[in-house]
């Protein structure tokens, strides 16, 4: 777990306990996996634990989800400490995962990345001091075509530039929510010059006008 952060003692809950919703759809999770295989539930525990707390994991919940699932709580936090989707550490109000792999890199995410700095005053791995911000960088997030992008919560932001990036991140310190997708104005995944196929509708069909 070598360069993973995890929130020190003073930082961490005592205890924590699922919502009697999130308990719930825990369940329902856990009940989607045969008898003995209930561990593969893991992961969306994990993420239903992250939603509530603030969008970051506690060793609190490390422990009451290994104990929900009959596991030790190392390898509950194995799990956790792999995949960038799961913080174990508190984030800004705005999560900002920016992609820099190689796509990416090729299609100018190094002036996303430069914008986040311009704007944030923030390096990738910090968090601003008002904490409303995070920014990371992380690998493929699979929106290759419309590199290159950032995750911010749920959201795809694509086709950045390094304005672009720039409206967005104003947006959001003004308390405004930016339109998510392509930020060049293409319909999701397009040609950028626009759609070269199926461009008009017939309404007889593609079988010879039949309508049979």
């Amino acid at each position: 777990m070598s360069g993973v952060h995890i929130a020190p003692p003073e930082q961490q809950p005592a205890s924590f306990a699922f919502t009697a919703e999130n308990l719930e759809l825990a369940k329902k999770h856990i009940a989607k996996y045969p008898a003995g295989r209930q561990q593969s539930a893991v992961m969306p525990l994990l993420d239903i634990a992250q939603r509530q707390h603030d969008n970051w994991v506690p060793q609190a919940a490390i422990r009451h989800i290994a104990e929900m699932l009959g596991m030790a709580p190392i390898r509950v936090l194995e799990v956790a400490s792999f995949y960038t989707m799961y913080n174990l550490a508190p984030v800004g109000k705005h999560f900002i995962q920016v992609c820099t792999t190689t796509p990416c890199w090729l299609a100018g995410s190094d002036k996303v990345v430069s914008a986040c700095k311009k704007h944030l005053g923030l390096n990738p791995g910090e968090t601003s001091a008002d904490g409303q911000f995070t920014v990371i960088e992380v690998e493929c997030l699979g929106a290759c075509v419309n590199a290159p992008m950032l995750q911010l919560g749920d959201d795809f932001y694509e086709d950045l530039t390094e304005e672009s990036t720039g409206k967005i991140l104003e947006a959001l310190k003004r308390g405004e929510t930016p339109k998510p997708g392509p930020q060049s104005g293409r319909l999701s995944s397009e040609p950028h010059g626009g759609a070269t196929t199926l461009t008009t509708f017939n309404p007889a069909g593609a079988a010879g006008g039949n309508d049979d």
